[in-house]
């Protein structure tokens, strides 16, 4: 039961990780996410069968200490924002800063929750949907690609620096899912445990030491 809830919020959680790209996008002047319908918390138009059943169901039923995931990427054309020196960069920082925020709004509910008389079910939910989003937050503002964070750092570097970073992604995406599930056994053998521990430490400063 536990694993397949962490399983429900690890999707959900990606995907409202996808449409803050979106809306992110929308409200920066690009309707191309709106026009193709993908504003919208319906998981259906969002779903990835590897990104978002596959990869999610191993790492939560290995009891990985990784949690990740992807929805099918949400289109948005760069050329269309209003903001051309930093609009790349806000629509990359979108969906972080969503898990991110829903991350402290639950944890918040896990620390001041008994003093609301909540029960523990309650409060082991809030702490459960706190910790996959702050987790999937984080690991997505890692600068590497495709993940938010090399897309953030790429758009806020000036032109000369940003252009080779630009080919460097070009050429890590020309190999696909296999750059990424490369990336993420590389980051699992090397870098999971002190990662992990890193995003413990906040989760616990944010409940006031968890369920």
């Amino acid at each position: 039961m536990l694993i397949a809830l962490t399983l429900i919020i690890l999707v959900l959680s990606v995907i409202a990780h996808e449409v803050a790209h979106g809306y992110a996008a929308n409200s920066l002047g690009d309707p191309t996410a709106r026009l193709a319908g993908r504003l919208t918390l319906n998981p259906l138009p969002h779903i990835d069968f590897m990104g978002s059943i596959i990869i999610p169901a191993l790492l939560v039923f290995t009891q990985s200490p990784i949690l990740f995931g992807w929805a099918k990427p949400v289109p948005y054309n760069p050329y269309n924002l209003k903001n051309q020196r930093w609009g790349e960069m806000l629509v990359a920082i979108a969906g972080s800063a969503t898990n991110i925020l829903l991350a402290i709004i639950f944890g918040l509910i896990v620390r001041f929750g008994p003093l609301l008389g909540l029960d523990a079910t309650a409060l082991s939910l809030a702490a459960s949907i706190a910790f996959v989003n702050l987790f999937l937050g984080l690991f997505n503002l890692i600068p590497f690609p495709p993940l938010d964070g090399f897309t953030a750092l790429r758009s806020a570097l000036p032109w000369n620096l940003s252009s080779g970073l630009r080919r460097l992604e070009h050429q890590i995406q020309s190999a696909g899912v296999v750059s990424l599930i490369l990336f993420l056994l590389i980051f699992s053998y090397i870098f999971a445990t002190p990662f992990f521990n890193f995003v413990l430490r906040i989760f616990e400063l944010l409940t006031g030491g968890g369920v």
